[in-house]
């Protein structure tokens, strides 16, 4: 059997780290699996779905190299979906409805009130001809519902285990609105059984969804349902939930504001809430090779952006120079060599860093002189002929000597009038970039 799996979106907002991570689970199980990837995109929803939306949902994929093998968009689909409910329309599994939205909330109002589940009366059923043809007369057009069976759902869910849903806790659910759009809900069946989706695998917020489309999908085709899996959603580190609509810890602005790597956000999702240690990796080969749905944990993982800044040090720290290259010239980085980079890409927190590291190594740079007498004491001692990681040692030695200061004392005043800031990179792999010309200029005080 052909692995197939998607990922359908609805271009209504900025992806998030929340709502990206299924798209990263199926890209690698699909990868790990052999099968097919498929982008998706549920926009049926036009008042709402944007075509900027959509480029930001294909960008940032591509930018986390989640690339798919099909891409299909639900809105170039409408024919179709109005052919697959006509059998359900003639069969009457699906029934015309002429209650109002408030009519509606009423009826849940009551039904709760009452201590009873807010589950559609089916009020609809009992119209007569006639009843239908006066709504229709006063102007009120319908919505469609899909008439459950009264039996229980259950399936085996590859992450919850045994699920199982009784007769009578769910409602008909609405497949098409009063305007004649139908709704993801029976759009995703449709979808799935045409593209032969084989496995969907998707946060747990949708259990209750699977529960009303396995039935939609057992009336519709004879093929087999898909395997499901629902993992548990993420949760900011305050304990509350994501919304693609505010932007929170949108992918675009860790790539653009952040300065994320792409693996940073990958090595973390793909191991938050599962039996593995989150530690760096290079590349998605790497995730796919170790991904198994059977790690995912049901408890409700946090995600914490502190964690992601670290991994993406860490991440950083690693990159070969080869790399990174792509992403420092995407950053408008040029000119970053080999040595530069071996010098300062561990004391790197995020990519664009190496700009500071630029400046100091290269300049124009205006020094910082704290003690400008030792400071000219010390020019004073600088070594002679090429330098080399040796040369710092040599010179500090020398000042040490001759000045009797040790430790930060001698270290910092000499730092800074070099850097200009406190930290960073250790000074016998600085000092020989910045060379003797530029360190003599800045000792004197000078911008160099």
């Amino acid at each position: 059997m052909t692995i197939n799996v998607r990922f359908a979106p609805s271009p209504t907002g900025l992806m998030h780290i929340g709502n990206i991570r299924p798209a990263l689970f199926n890209y690698l199980f699909a990868r790990k699996m052999g099968g097919s990837f498929m982008l998706r995109l549920d926009d049926t929803d036009q008042a709402r779905s944007t075509q900027a939306f959509a480029e930001a949902i294909e960008r940032d994929l591509k930018w986390l190299g989640l690339t798919w093998d099909r891409f299909e968009r639900q809105s170039s689909r409408l024919s179709r979906y109005a052919e697959a409910l006509e059998p359900l329309r003639a069969s009457g599994r699906v029934y015309p409805c002429f209650e109002t939205q408030a009519e509606l909330d009423l009826k849940r109002k009551t039904q709760l009130g009452r201590g009873l589940p807010p589950v559609y009366d089916r009020a609809a059923l009992r119209l007569t001809e006639a009843d239908r043809a006066r709504l229709m007369a006063e102007g009120r057009k319908p919505h469609w519902r899909f008439r459950l069976d009264p039996v229980d759902v259950v399936w085996d869910d590859a992450i919850q285990g045994h699920k199982s849903f009784p007769a009578g806790v769910l409602s008909d659910p609405v497949l098409v609105r009063e305007d004649g759009v139908p709704l993801y809900t029976f759009c995703s069946i449709i979808d799935d059984v045409d593209f032969d989706i084989t496995h969907i695998i998707r946060g747990e917020d949708h259990v209750t969804n699977t529960a009303v489309q396995i039935q939609i999908w057992q009336a519709v085709t004879a093929k087999p349902a898909p395997q499901f899996a629902h993992f548990p959603l993420l949760i900011n580190a305050t304990g509350e939930e994501m919304s693609k609509r505010l932007g929170t810890l949108s992918i675009g602005s860790m790539r653009d504001d952040l300065r994320i790597e792409p693996m940073a956000i990958n090595a973390l999702l793909a191991k938050l809430g599962t039996s593995d240690p989150i530690a760096p990796r290079q590349s998605l080969d790497d995730l796919v090779a170790e991904f198994d749905l059977g790690k995912i944990s049901r408890a409700t993982p946090k995600f914490d952006l502190e964690e992601l800044h670290h991994l993406n040090a860490k991440i950083l720290h690693a990159m070969p120079l080869a790399a990174v290259a792509p992403h420092l010239k995407a950053l408008g980085i040029d000119d970053v060599d080999a040595a530069l980079w071996e010098a300062v890409r561990a004391n790197l927190t995020k990519l664009d860093d190496v700009r500071l590291w630029q400046t100091v190594t290269r300049g124009p740079l205006a020094p910082v002189i704290a003690e400008p007498a030792f400071v000219a004491e010390a020019a004073a001692l600088l070594p002679q002929g090429a330098w080399d990681h040796d040369t710092w040692s040599q010179w500090t030695n020398a000042v040490k000597q001759k000045t009797g200061r040790k430790g930060k004392d001698l270290f910092m005043p000499l730092r800074l009038a070099l850097t200009a800031v406190d930290h960073g990179p250790e000074m016998k792999q600085l000092l020989p970039l910045i060379g003797r010309p530029r360190a003599e200029a800045r000792l004197a005080g000078r911008s160099a």
